[in-house]
């Protein structure tokens, strides 16, 4: 079963992507631009030219799984990054994934362990 939480770390490929990319295609992008782990169960998102589809890609346990979500209307944001990805929180994929613009969120103050 394919679940999100905070646990997971998310990384966003700043690129255009072809959704027509699979499984191994999606991988390829992870290993030559965002250089992380595939198998870490760390999300990898991927958006196409016009921004209104995402590819969600994780490994989880005995396989990959792509979650692909297709928008009816709008787009989804690109954040502003200087690299070709961009790692982000489990709480700005969701207000991602709904459409809220998340600069202009405001945050109040909340405790968080340093590392």
């Amino acid at each position: 079963m394919l679940s999100f939480s905070s646990r997971q770390r998310y990384f966003l490929y700043r690129g255009v992507t072809d959704m027509r990319k699979g499984f191994n295609g999606l991988s390829g992008i992870v290993r030559q631009h965002i250089n992380h782990d595939l198998l870490s169960g760390d999300v990898f998102i991927f958006l196409n030219k016009r921004r209104d589809r995402v590819k969600l890609l994780v490994w989880d346990r005995t396989g990959f799984v792509v979650w692909y979500k297709v928008l009816e209307q709008g787009t989804f944001e690109l954040p502003a990054a200087e690299n070709d990805s961009l790692e982000m929180s489990w709480t700005d994929i969701q207000l991602f994934l709904e459409g809220i613009e998340i600069k202009s969120v405001k945050r109040r103050k909340r405790y968080r362990r340093v590392a």
